[in-house]
């Protein structure tokens, strides 16, 4: 430690360092501009500057999108480390660590409440948790929330974040894959609809399932969503790809998305598509 940081902790009466850059500024990935952090708290987490929409995890959602008083579902439990995996860390070590760091249990979050009073239940990705990726635990927390929204009779809402299926579970994750695409036929011949939110980033395997079988596909604007990375897939077809390849605004342009929804109008969009698509829900 330096003298300087010796006689900053020292003194009473001065701010550390680290707990001044911590609590008072936030550093914006994409224009690198330090924001006041209750700025950009209450600007939902979106840069003033340029528009960058940053990422956050389910607390800040669900307080985001859902009317006051949503009940959060309890998270299923399932068999951790079932290949007793370890690379650099053993995988039990992994999930301890993420747990600690978002205070979730795992990577998908479920809540049932309402928007201006119509029903439904939402799920959350949080990126922050292992990368968002699509494990057991999230392949059993997308059809708890699919099997709640049957048996409320309610739109399932999902805001998807994801590096892809989780490696340490291997071929149990991308059972995952399956498992999700027949949860949404048993949630459509309820006829309940099912509208997916895509944030950045949404890749790999959630992109292959899940992610892109919505009823209404929307997107925050300039997220990344796609299913191999781009310099796997120039190496691949070699050649280079457009600007903006697997952004939000490309994708809404060649026809895989239906809109791209600021996170301020994100609320309001989802109160209208669900009253077009559930009217009896928003009578």
């Amino acid at each position: 430690m330096s003298w300087i940081n010796r006689v900053r902790n020292a003194l009473p009466f001065m701010a550390k360092k680290e707990t001044t850059a911590e609590t008072l500024w936030h550093k914006c990935p994409s224009c690198a501009e330090m924001i006041f952090i209750k700025e950009w708290e209450d600007n939902l987490s979106v840069c003033p500057r340029c528009d960058h929409h940053g990422r956050i995890g389910p607390a800040e959602r669900f307080e985001q999108i859902l009317d006051a008083g949503f009940i959060l579902l309890p998270t299923p439990q399932v068999q951790e480390d079932p290949l007793k995996f370890r690379d650099s860390k053993r995988y039990p070590d992994r999930i301890k660590a993420a747990r600690a760091a978002t205070g979730d249990q795992d990577a998908l979050i479920n809540a049932r409440g309402a928007i201006d009073d119509v029903p439904l239940v939402m799920g959350v990705q949080n990126f922050a948790y292992l990368g968002g990726s699509m494990g057991m635990g999230v392949g059993a927390a997308f059809i708890q929330g699919v099997n709640e929204a049957i048996a409320r009779k309610c739109p399932y809402v999902i805001f998807t974040a994801a590096g892809g299926a989780r490696m340490q579970e291997g071929i149990l994750s991308l059972m995952q894959m399956p498992r999700s695409t027949v949860a949404i036929r048993k949630l459509h011949a309820a006829g309940l609809p099912y509208i997916v939110v895509l944030t950045d980033p949404t890749t790999g395997g959630v992109t292959a399932s899940y992610a892109m079988l919505g009823d209404i596909q929307i997107a925050e604007p300039n997220a990344l969503i796609g299913f191999a990375g781009q310099r796997v897939i120039e190496s691949t077809i070699r050649e280079k790809l457009p600007d903006g390849f697997q952004r939000a605004e490309y994708l809404l342009e060649h026809g895989m998305l239906d809109m791209v929804v600021h996170r301020s109008d994100l609320r309001d969009t989802l109160a209208r598509v669900i009253g077009y698509l559930a009217p009896r829900a928003a009578a």
